[in-house]
C-alpha cells in the first residue's frame, strides 16, 4: 500500500473530487465541466476542490480515504476513476470517510453495512450529497440506498 499526500487545501464547503484515472484527458475535462455547473432549485454555485495530480493515478478508495482522514470536516470524498471516465453518465464513486468503528456505536451503521461505504453518483448529485452531509441534514446511507434502488445503481437526485 502506498502513501499518498495529505489533502490540506480544501475549504469545508467544497466537495472533494480526487482524480484517480489519467487515461482520457478529454473525459476528465467533461467531468470537471459537469461538476462546475450550478445546482439545486436555487442555482447554487458549485463549490469543488479538485485533486488532479498523477501521483493519485490508480489509487483505490481505501488509499484515498487514508490520505484524507485528517480532514475532520469531510464526510464524503468523490473519486473520478476508470468507471467515471468510461461512462457517458460520468458516475463518480462516493465514499464515506466515517470510519466503521464510529458507525458501530450507532444504529445508522446498519444502513452503511447494508449498502456498503460507497456508491456511484452523477456529477449533478455530488453537490446535493456533499451539502446535505456537511450540514447533517441527511446521512450517507440515505444516498447509498437511493443509489441502490436506482435502475443503474447510480444516484442522480431526490
Amino acid at each position: 500500500m502506498r502513501a499518498l499526500p495529505a489533502v490540506t487545501e480544501r475549504d469545508e464547503f467544497q466537495a472533494l473530487i480526487v482524480r484517480t484515472d489519467y487515461t482520457d484527458e478529454q473525459a476528465w475535462q467533461a467531468v470537471t465541466v459537469a461538476l462546475m455547473q450550478s445546482w439545486g432549485d436555487r442555482d447554487y454555485d458549485a463549490q469543488v476542490c479538485f485533486v488532479d495530480h498523477s501521483v493519485w493515478a490508480g489509487a483505490t478508495a481505501d488509499e484515498v480515504l487514508r490520505a484524507v482522514s485528517a480532514d475532520e470536516e469531510l464526510s464524503v470524498v468523490f473519486l473520478a476513476d476508470q468507471v467515471t471516465m468510461g461512462s457517458a453518465r460520468q458516475p463518480l464513486l462516493a465514499a464515506t470517510t466515517i470510519p466503521r468503528e464510529e458507525y458501530e456505536r450507532f444504529e445508522e451503521y446498519e444502513g452503511i453495512r447494508e449498502f456498503g461505504g460507497e456508491f456511484r453518483t452523477t456529477p449533478a448529485g455530488v453537490h446535493e450529497i456533499h451539502a446535505n452531509l456537511s450540514i447533517a441534514n441527511m446521512d450517507f446511507e440515505e444516498f447509498a440506498a437511493a443509489a441502490h434502488e436506482a435502475p443503474d445503481q447510480v444516484y442522480s437526485s431526490f
